[in-house]
């Protein structure tokens, strides 16, 4: 078993990962008769694109001697409304550490085969951006 979730009532979760014991919170968003208070289980899922992203880059960018300590990403989800899901999800990277193109181009590509991005359905649109400072 990965993790445990509990229903804390009044459209709150809490979610225990059971080898660490670290905690997600998670609200219904305001949009769907939440408070927002916490990300909700569809932002959880739009950033988990975006952390796994970066994971399979770093990882990669070790084997490479290359450094990315203080990359960033800004992650959009767009939910669309019938049926309600995640109609897309739009991340920019700001990414720090790579001088050379060719570098630029295999972390890219590295990206794009992250567990998390080959796992969502086809149907939902990923925009994905990159800055290379």
């Amino acid at each position: 078993m990965t993790s445990k979730v509990t229903y804390l009532g009044d459209l709150r979760t809490s979610s225990i990962h059971l080898q660490s014991g670290s905690e997600i919170i998670s609200d219904a968003p305001v949009d769907n008769n939440g408070k927002g208070e916490a990300f909700s289980p569809t932002d959880t899922v739009a950033n988990a694109l975006a952390s796994c992203m970066m994971t399979v880059m770093g990882i990669k960018a070790r084997d490479m001697s290359v450094d990315l300590k203080g990359s960033t990403a800004a992650v959009t989800k767009i939910m669309n409304a019938e049926p309600r899901r995640i109609g897309a999800i739009e991340i920019v990277f700001d990414m720090q550490g790579v001088s050379e193109s060719k570098d630029r181009t295999i972390l890219e590509r590295v990206s794009m085969t992250c567990p998390v991005f080959l796992s969502l359905n086809a149907d939902i649109e990923k925009r994905i951006t990159f800055n290379w400072k």
